[in-house]
């Protein structure tokens, strides 16, 4: 890997955190929504993370360094957003628009104590990024610092 293939990695990686707590944010934002545009009760989002292939160079290929395993490094993506197929809490509220004939609203199912522990663990896992490509700049520096 180059010098610059942590950063690479880690630049995916806070990238993909990003969005993960977006959709954190999203379902705690609709956590009370029982009618979307469709009818039905907002529906919780889930991250799906996949690698992401590795970024080969023209100058790898042509030197025949494509299938060494130091090319196998290529980050991490969000290769969906998939909505939660559970079924929506049912809670009795007669007064409510969106209550059906018995008197039951639905909503989505949401627990704020799990979506707070994957906003967490989504904070956590960006600034363990943050501090990789702070600590690979500090390397880069060095290593200029020992070519003068």
């Amino acid at each position: 890997m180059n010098l610059f293939g942590v950063m690479e990695v880690s630049g995916s990686a806070l990238q993909a955190e990003r969005i993960r707590a977006e959709v954190v944010a999203a379902n705690m934002a609709n956590a009370e929504t029982t009618r979307t545009a469709d009818g039905a009760p907002y529906l919780r989002q889930h991250v799906v993370f996949s690698a992401d292939a590795p970024k080969s160079s023209f100058a790898g290929q042509f030197l025949g360094e494509g299938g060494q395993s130091n090319q196998g490094i290529g980050g991490v993506r969000v290769s969906a957003v998939v909505a939660d197929q559970g079924n929506p809490l049912r809670r009795y509220d007669p007064g409510h628009p969106d209550a059906d004939k018995d008197g039951y609203v639905s909503y989505p199912d949401i627990n704020p104590l799990t979506e707070m522990v994957d906003l967490m663990g989504a904070t956590r896992a960006y600034g363990l990024n943050a501090s990789a490509v702070q600590a690979e700049k500090g390397m880069l520096s060095a290593s200029l610092d020992i070519l003068k």
